[in-house]
């Protein structure tokens, strides 16, 4: 047979398998889908030498025959491989859409994205790999394609090479067969299990299976013989119940044999018989007894394997009798006992396996109860269901990969900088940006799932304030946190020296009266915070004297007095009452200064500041120090404008600008400064570390809209990520 008539009788037994319970409108898409996979695929081969055609429809099949998804499920088992990268010509996206619609090109690409996923530490992040793949996936069927996908692959692993055959099993132990065991694919999850131990342990496989040959006959005979007088007594007693006796698989058993140190002929649950029943809520855990109460009548109970999980559920909520007896010809069989609606919840729990091995609850449970229902219930509509649960079931996590391969979880919102301190304290201490998937980013670009990440550092960088700002974890915002903790506790012993000075020289006692008195003055608890403030002259050592001197209000009236004409201060309310100082350049006979803390513009609200040795200040109403010198020293702030001139002068001020570091862009801010919008620089300070750059600038400007329209223009610029004003 050539491999065109193996392919198409492999499609003709499809065919006939979906037409039981397909309209004809899809075995029309089915049959347009076989051919134009046929056009695309050929007789290709993967390079493991399988026919890529043939390997598509074994995948549809087990869609269709083994997890019995609908016919857009099966139509993209067929397509999956037609944008293969092996392929000279591959089938486009629009092609694709067009012929079957948008849909199967997206469920297509989020296979793609899987199949882009590396996977060299599953064996270490196995549970996040299982969750990136959730997320990347978008639409639930990409997750049961790849699962029949795999178990194809599986089915067929002598075809891979000995260095693929390793790692496709670690991807099956770690990543499929969970899902599958997670999705309800019960007997998937365990061919899969038992494959791979046919790869890992031939030799152990083969006698397993060959035992279980042997035995099957025996093992058949024994149940019948098992249950008919536990059926009779059961009916007698008015019970509605069903039986199932299950053989455990052929990795189930091996593992049973390995972790008890037993033969096979000792594996005391090498099956289990589960009885079932239809009970009313009140007369469940009664007649659950009663069960267990004619099964022991009937066989001898081995007391030490009784199991009550009734009386006391298990944590994940699974209720159930589990004892084990002596049966016909002394062999020992394992019973459960449970009645319908615990059956359901201990469904759900063996289902909800992540969290029974100590997750957390999400809404994923709630995907995989419909998922289940989808699978056993053929009467539901699989495309509503489906696309109801479209969305990301991991929308609060993202998991990216590390330089090396290894993957971390972060939560959803998570920038670059919450990444390096998730890798250590230390890199997030000294990061200045990074390559994510080849591309500089900054600190603050948020992850994405898959992204790759390196981290590029300064020995010059250290924690900043404005980083709490954006970053998402506690543990990098505790971190930061500390930092600058410790930064503080620097500079506050550092304000406690340049105090002790100038009290010294005052001679005056800076003791913990004096202290108190401060403290309480400047409403501050701790001295830490006090001696900070004063390290970063955001309180004058003058005003800590003024406590201990009781001059200062006099002081200030006759500093006022001395500046101002007499006409201007006859009035004047100290208080901060209506009057107004107009400043403007051809005030002459008024010594005033524009504040260094602050540089006002012209445009800006301000106000001035009597201050004792330098007449009156003017700041900007949005001052870091404006609520201080309000508060604690109305009587020395003066009500001040700008007066409306033609000609309103030049006016320094600071901008801090930060960016990537590209081609020409220094020589880009200089020309927009000089020349776009006739501003004067006064000086510029640039730092650049691997591709990112820090700057501060000085300039003059004619006023706030004349600053205002430089910044727009700068924030223009390619590269320039952030532009603001300074407080200096």
């Amino acid at each position: 047979m050539t491999i065109q008539e193996e392919i198409r009788t492999r499609y003709e037994h499809l065919k006939e398998f979906c037409q039981l319970t397909w309209d004809d409108g899809s075995m029309i898409r089915l049959e347009n889908a076989f051919d134009f996979a046929r056009e695309i695929l050929g007789e290709h081969r993967f390079s493991h030498n399988e026919v890529i055609l043939g390997h598509s429809l074994d995948v549809a099949s087990v869609i269709a025959m083994e997890i019995g998804l609908e016919p857009d499920s099966v139509i993209t088992g067929l397509l999956h491989n037609v944008r293969y990268a092996g392929l000279k010509e591959k089938a486009t996206h629009e092609e694709i859409a067009s012929k079957f619609g948008e849909h199967i090109f997206s469920i297509l690409d989020g296979m793609a994205k899987i199949n882009a996923m590396g996977t060299d530490t599953i064996d270490l992040h196995s549970e996040n790999y299982r969750k990136l793949m959730l997320a990347l996936a978008g639409d639930v069927r990409v997750i049961l394609i790849k699962i029949a996908d795999r178990l194809q692959v599986m089915r067929n692993l002598e075809w891979y090479s000995e260095e693929q055959q390793p790692k496709l099993v670690s991807e099956t132990l770690h990543l499929y067969a969970p899902l599958a065991h997670r999705l309800g694919l019960y007997n998937i999850n365990s061919e899969m299990l038992d494959l791979s131990l046919k790869f890992q342990k031939p030799e152990e496989y083969n006698y397993v299976v060959t035992r279980l040959k042997e035995t099957e006959k025996e093992r058949a005979g024994f149940v019948a013989e098992f249950v008919k007088p536990i059926e009779k007594k059961l009916a007698k007693r008015g019970l509605q119940f069903s039986m199932k006796a299950r053989t455990k698989s052929i990795s189930s058993i091996h593992n049973k044999m390995k972790k008890q140190d037993v033969s096979f002929d000792e594996v005391m649950d090498l099956f289990a018989i589960r009885i079932i029943l239809d009970s009313k809520p009140e007369d469940e855990k009664t007649d659950c007894w009663m069960a267990y109460s004619i099964v022991t009548e009937e066989y001898q109970a081995n007391t030490n394997r009784l199991r009550d999980w009734i009386t006391i559920p298990k944590s994940n909520g699974y209720e159930s009798l589990h004892t084990t007896v002596m049966g016909p010809h002394n062999k020992w069989v394992e019973i459960q006992i449970r009645t319908r609606r615990m059956d359901e919840i201990a469904e759900k729990g063996l289902a909800a396996h992540w969290k029974y091995k100590g997750g957390r609850s999400s809404n994923i449970d709630s995907w995989l109860t419909g998922i289940r229902d989808v699978l056993e219930n053929p009467g539901l509509n699989v495309v509503d269901f489906i696309d109801h649960f479209r969305t990301d079931v991991y929308s609060d996590e993202i998991f990216v990969f590390t330089p090396k391969g290894d993957l971390r979880k972060l939560p959803q919102g998570a920038t670059l900088l919450d990444f390096a301190y998730e890798i250590h304290s230390k890199l997030g201490d000294t990061c200045v940006g990074g390559l994510v998937n080849g591309k500089k980013v900054t600190l603050k670009y948020k992850l994405k799932n898959g992204d790759q990440i390196s981290i590029d550092t300064s020995n010059n960088q250290k924690p900043k304030l404005d980083w709490l700002d954006f970053l998402v974890t506690s543990k990098a915002k505790n971190r930061v946190r500390n930092s600058l903790n410790e930064e503080r506790n620097t500079q506050a012993a550092h304000g406690r020296e340049i105090l002790l000075r100038k009290f010294k020289n005052w001679k005056l006692d800076l003791n913990d009266d004096a202290i108190r008195k401060a403290l309480k003055h400047f409403n501050f608890k701790l001295a830490v915070d006090f001696y900070y403030e004063i390290a970063g002259g955001k309180i004058d050592p003058l005003e800590v004297k003024a406590l201990f001197v009781e001059k200062e209000e006099e002081d200030a009236r006759k500093t006022v007095e001395e500046l101002l004409p007499q006409s201007q201060t006859k009035d004047f309310n100290y208080g901060g009452g209506d009057d107004f100082l107009v400043i403007d350049n051809n005030l002459n006979n008024v010594n005033y200064k524009l504040a260094q803390c602050c540089n006002p513009v012209f445009g800006d609200r301000i106000f001035g500041f009597v201050t004792i040795k330098h007449g009156i200040k003017i700041h900007r109403d949005r001052c870091p120090n404006a609520l201080q010198m309000k508060e604690r020293y109305p009587y020395r702030v003066i009500k001040a404008k700008w007066k409306d001139l033609s000609n309103k002068g030049s006016f320094l001020t600071t901008l801090h600008i930060s960016g990537t570091d590209e081609v020409g862009i220094i020589g880009e801010i200089t020309h927009i400064i000089s020349k776009d919008v006739g501003t004067h620089m006064r000086s510029m300070n640039i730092e650049t570390d691997k591709g990112n750059f820090e700057g501060k600038l000085q300039v003059f400007v004619h006023g706030l809209e004349h600053l205002e329209f430089l910044i727009q223009r700068l924030q223009k610029v390619k590269g320039i990520t952030s532009v603001f004003r300074g407080e200096k």
